[in-house]
């Protein structure tokens, strides 16, 4: 017989803080990203346009579809801009704290580090440094283990795509002192 009134409760001893002040709000949030989707669809509506945005005697023009695509993502970025000055209830709702940002902020810096530097170093290097990393720095867990996980990741990788299925993938310096 099973008892369905029993919560299992597991703690995370690295949870973000729950009394870290609040960074921003969930309506500042939402009126930010609406305006920028309306920007980008103010662009895109205006080069559809002067792509040629009718019919002609063949049919739809190439911009024609994509203008009223832009036209719609302008609808509902107008109204989401709408929605959230009407909303009282996410005017004051926390979007996100401190101590989350710093969370979400310990993942996507090392990540878009990971992207510059694939430009550099090439796929490969930049995923052993990315997997290392993560998992020293992030995960705590021991060099050896990190170094030797995120070398065998990169090698089975590289075995993957350039030697098995011949895949171009970005490469770096490292990959042209072995003649890859």
């Amino acid at each position: 017989m099973s008892n369905t009134d029993i919560e299992i409760v597991v703690d995370d001893p690295t949870a973000p803080d729950e009394n870290s002040p609040a960074v921003t709000t969930s309506r500042t949030v939402d009126v930010v990203v609406s305006l920028a989707l309306l920007a980008l669809a103010v662009v895109l509506g205006a080069d559809n346009w002067r792509t040629g945005a009718s019919w002609d005697s063949t049919g739809p023009q190439p911009g024609y579809f994509p203008f009223y695509l832009s036209v719609i993502l302008a609808l509902a970025s107008l109204y989401g801009i709408a929605a959230a000055f009407l909303s009282r209830k996410e005017a004051a709702e926390t979007f996100v704290t401190r101590a989350q940002l710093r969370r979400v902020m310990a993942v996507f810096v090392p990540t878009l580090l990971f992207c510059l530097a694939t430009q550099f170093l090439g796929l490969y290097v930049a995923s052993f440094l990315l997997i290392a990393g993560f998992m020293r720095w992030v995960g705590k867990i021991a060099l050896w283990k990190s170094l030797l996980t995120a070398v065998v990741f990169s090698a089975l990788m590289f075995v993957t795509f350039d030697l098995a299925f011949d895949v171009i993938m970005p490469k770096g310096p490292l990959e042209a002192a072995f003649g890859y």
